[in-house]
This record gives structure tokens, C-alpha cells and sequence, in this order.
């Protein structure tokens, strides 16, 4: 019998219970895996944030194994949330990359028993040249730990493998610490939403956070004629920037009107090319701030049922947004 088949004997409902029994089993495990090292943490995590905010290089993360993948991910959230990070394989460090490594860095080092061989030369080469060695591991009295200058044990927690041997709430647990070092660092940064957007601008959270500064249309764009100003010329401006709409401003450049091609149709056998725009005018035009969230100027749009909408700074058109600049970055 294949290992992955089911006996045909076995009642399928008692089989679909077992199966959700393991999962909500390995579950909290985890869980209480967390909640221990909750409950083991010192002060001295408090200070080795205060040593990866003085970093003047890059935070280092490395491991091998589970170990490794685990600091892979955690040097990503560290670089996306304000702190430089990579990872350094261990097997390639001794190979040459060590040289990636220089004494501004700061390096963590992931293992959970502390005596992975592949991570000789990396703490060799931090002791040699003064590097800071961070390192997690559930063994205080490894190698790992005699090297580093600041520690953090992990509790020793059952594995959520039913063997005890595949390391599961062990990496929950590293991966977790890894998150708490790295969101500490983001509020003493006083990392913001307009950084966490540098840092994503292709992902859905970045695009969230997108405002309207970030797609506008300005300066000689900006579709604007005078108060004073005649339909014809309105017209001409309207067909030039193809934004569908004239805004239009005062003598102090203040806007006070806007005037669309769907108003042109419906009143094209009302009036002369010679007619004052300022007598055919939308008089209380939509304004927004450049600040703006675009998910917010989209909300604008569907409710008001508008095509376009103005960014003013003191009253002062700064800049345009179109339905369809909306709707080529997904938010229509």
C-alpha cells in the first residue's frame, strides 16, 4: 500500500476528523511555543535593539537549514520595514562571501542546537574582526552562544512534529522573535506609511498606501483658463489636455469653477462660442489634497460620479487625477 493511501475500511467522516485533529494539534503546539518564549524573554532583547538601531552597516542574517530559511524571511522584513538586512549563507560565507561581511554589521545567527558546523567560519570571522554577534538558539551553552555578545534562548518546547524531530515550533518561534526585533526597530525609527510605500511600490499593501501626489498630473498639464474667459476657449484647452474638464481660476489662481465635456453636450444649442465661462460653470468644483489616499479619491469618484477631480494647496489647482489614471493602477 502506497504510504500516502487510506484503508477503504476506515469510516471517511472519523478520517476527515483525524486529519483536522493533527492540524489544530500542531497549531497549539505552536502556539504554546509562542506563549513560552513570551514568558522567557529578558531585558537583553531590549537591548539588542538598541545595538541594531546604532548599526552604522547592515544587520547580517544567516543559518543553515530551517534555521536558514527562517532568517531569510526575517531579513526581508527587517529591509522592507526601515532596516537594512541581508542574508548570508553560511556554506557560501566560507567560500568568500564572508567578505560581505565588514565590522559595521551587525550579524544574527540562527541554530536551534548552537553546533551547526557550517557556522564555524562566520563566528570565527566576527570574533577576529570585532563584529556584533547576535545569537538565538534554545542551547545557552553552545558554541553559538559563547561567541555571541548578545543572546536570546529559546525556551525548549515540543516540536509540533509528532516525532520531536522536525524543527517546527522551534522556527515559529525564531521567526516571531525575528518580527518583534524587526517591528521594535520600525517604532523607534518612527518608520511611516509614506517609507513603507518607497519600500513597496508594486505590492497590494504599497499600493493602499499610494496618494494622489503619487499619480497626478501637474504644471503645464493642468487643464486651467481664466474667470473671464469665453466657451471657445475653454473648448480649445479642453480638447488640448484631454482631461475631459477645464478648471477655472480667479485672478488670484484660486480655483472657483470647472466646466466638463459632458456639460458642453448637454448645452452645445444653449449658448454662443462667445459665452462667458464663469455663467456656465460648475461654481463648487471637488477638491482634494495631494495627500490623499488614492483608495479614498476612487471612494470620490464612484459616489460623486465624477471623471476627474483637482489637487489644490490653498486653494491653488496643483495638479489633476483622471478616472483612468485610477483605473490603470487597479483601483476602479
Amino acid at each position: 500500500m502506497n504510504k500516502t493511501s487510506i484503508p477503504a475500511t476506515i469510516d471517511n467522516d472519523f478520517i476527515t476528523m483525524q486529519l483536522f485533529g493533527w492540524v489544530k494539534e500542531a497549531i497549539e503546539i505552536e502556539c504554546n511555543g509562542l506563549m513560552a518564549l513570551v514568558k522567557s524573554l529578558t531585558m537583553e532583547t531590549a537591548t539588542i535593539v538598541e545595538l541594531l538601531m546604532r548599526c552604522e552597516g547592515r544587520v547580517i542574517l544567516t543559518g543553515i537549514g530551517k534555521s536558514g530559511h527562517i532568517a531569510k524571511k526575517i531579513a526581508s522584513t527587517f529591509s522592507s520595514t526601515g532596516t537594512t538586512a541581508i542574508f548570508v549563507h553560511p556554506t557560501e560565507a566560507s567560500h568568500g562571501d564572508l567578505g560581505m561581511i565588514t565590522n559595521k554589521d551587525v550579524v544574527i545567527c540562527l541554530s536551534k542546537s548552537g553546533e551547526s558546523t557550517e557556522l564555524i567560519d562566520i563566528l570565527n570571522y566576527c570574533r577576529r574582526f570585532g563584529i556584533k554577534l547576535i545569537g538565538i538558539s534554545e542551547n545557552m551553552n553552545s558554541t553559538l552562544a559563547q561567541a555571541s555578545n548578545h543572546m536570546v534562548t529559546l525556551p525548549k518546547v515540543v516540536e509540533a512534529c509528532p516525532l520531536n524531530l522536525a524543527p517546527t515550533t522551534s522556527t515559529t518561534m525564531m521567526l516571531a522573535l525575528g518580527d518583534a526585533l524587526a517591528v521594535a526597530c520600525l517604532h523607534a525609527r518612527k518608520f511611516s506609511p509614506e517609507r513603507f510605500q518607497d519600500f513597496h511600490p508594486g505590492g497590494k499593501l504599497g499600493r493602499k498606501l499610494m496618494t494622489a501626489k503619487d499619480i497626478m498630473h501637474k504644471a503645464e498639464l493642468l487643464p486651467l483658463i481664466g474667470l473671464d474667459a469665453k466657451i471657445k476657449e475653454a473648448i480649445i484647452v479642453m480638447t488640448h489636455r484631454r482631461f475631459g474638464c477645464v478648471g477655472v481660476v480667479n485672478e488670484r489662481s484660486e480655483l472657483v469653477g470647472i466646466y466638463t465635456d459632458g456639460d458642453l453636450r448637454r448645452q452645445i444649442n444653449e449658448f454662443s462660442l462667445d459665452y462667458p465661462i464663469k455663467d456656465l460653470m460648475h461654481q463648487s468644483p471637488f477638491k482634494i489634497n495631494a495627500d490623499m489616499l488614492l483608495v479614498d479619491v476612487a471612494k470620490l469618484f464612484a459616489e460623486e460620479r465624477i471623471p476627474s477631480v483637482f489637487i489644490c494647496y490653498e486653494n491653488k489647482p496643483i495638479g489633476i487625477v483622471h478616472i483612468h489614471d485610477l483605473l490603470q493602477k487597479g483601483f476602479l
